[in-house]
């Protein structure tokens, strides 16, 4: 059997929260030579990213694409979008990372804290940005400690009525894997990580600025130099990178374009991630609860991307994890307090329903 054939039919049993399994096909186009990158064929591998990326983002504005983690965009977004005080919503660990790099860049931060596995909801919004002198928002839409989704579209209605505080939004494990309309619901800065829905290797950060955003960021003097923004807006607008770029994961990218395309479109992709939050949810209706599993974030605020359960009185989300990988399998304690208590499962990038149910077998085949 050829290696091609044994990493493809090995494939679909990596099931963490980030990085995700890469498809074989995927990881086959990462060794092309490399190419100059100021030159014509780099102009052409970038400007072939510019319609699925406005796809992906749902935008027709600025796109920027950087070689860094997504980390680095959340530290752009804080640079380039927040004059002198942010309110950070906090409701797990990257909530909390949002706020102290606002910190660490100099900001005034005001948090508004949720228990692990809730979501701020709107009207505690409102009352907060009612409360505080603030020119921006940090969210994380889908929090990948907790398995949490927080309802954006709603969010992002109650800040337009603030005049002049931006919406910044960590989309590190919904976008591609649920739906973010930057856009339609007026979002100013949206960002990803490669490693995450798009199931790519780790190394390249995604992201879409608003034209007020881009407005703003020019106002800023202090905005840095690699994380600059404006600079990235222009870079990728002109078919060019910010800096030296990591070209296999670019070849890389572009052929998960391709596959999302040959798949039917970003929707698809979205509808799919869906059947897997909901095979989940029927497994736990079904088996799961009477297992003693029951899970940590409200029904309707749940993420497509990421399941949050804990364990049943007993066992722990380490042990559990050490043992299924014992088996071959993977998926992922809890993050930080949570390690204990909970597993997190990363049904996201290009897992499917079927591959999901064999994780769900195993799992199950550890309780009984």
């Amino acid at each position: 059997m050829s290696v091609s054939a044994i990493m493809t039919e090995s494939f679909g049993k990596f099931f963490l929260p980030g990085p995700t399994e890469v498809h074989p096909d995927v990881l086959a186009t990462l060794s092309q030579p490399m190419i100059a990158h100021r030159g014509r064929e780099m102009d052409e591998l970038l400007g072939g990213m510019r319609r699925p990326m406005k796809e992906l983002f749902r935008t027709q504005k600025f796109l920027l694409l950087g070689n860094c983690a997504a980390t680095g965009f959340m530290e752009m977004a804080i640079r380039s979008g927040v004059r002198h005080r942010v309110l950070s919503l906090v409701g797990g660990a990257f909530g909390e990372r949002f706020a102290a790099i606002g910190s660490a860049c100099g900001r005034d931060v005001v948090k508004l804290n949720v228990p692990l596995g809730k979501t701020v909801e709107p009207d505690m919004l409102r009352d907060a940005l009612t409360r505080s002198d603030v020119d921006a928002v940090t969210v994380v839409h889908s929090e990948t400690a907790t398995g949490a989704l927080a309802p954006l579209e709603s969010l992002a209605e109650v800040v337009k009525d603030f005049d002049d505080v931006m919406l910044l939004v960590d989309g590190v494990t919904s976008v591609a894997g649920s739906p973010v309309e930057t856009e339609k619901w007026g979002l100013d800065f949206v960002f990803t990580g490669t490693q995450k829905a798009m199931a790519l290797p780790p190394g390249l950060a995604l992201g879409a600025a608003s034209p007020r955003l881009l407005e703003r960021a020019q106002t800023i003097p202090e905005r840095g130099a690699y994380l600059d923004l404006v600079t990235h807006v222009k870079a990728f607008d002109n078919g060019q990178p910010t800096n030296t770029p990591t070209i296999p994961l670019l070849y890389g990218l572009r052929e998960q374009f391709k596959r999302i395309d040959e798949a039917g479109g970003i929707e698809a992709r979205w509808s799919r991630h869906k059947d897997m939050l909901d095979t989940v949810e029927a497994w736990m209706a079904d088996r799961g609860e009477k297992l003693g599993f029951s899970y940590l974030p409200d029904e309707e605020r749940r993420s497509w991307t990421v399941s949050c359960l804990n364990v049943p009185e007993g066992y722990s989300g380490r042990d559990l994890s050490h043992s299924l990988r014992d088996k071959g399998w993977t998926l992922a304690a809890g993050y930080g307090e949570l390690r204990p208590s909970t597993i997190r499962i990363g049904h996201m990038g290009d897992h499917t329903v079927a591959e999901l149910e064999g994780l769900l077998a195993m799992l199950e085949a550890e309780i009984e």
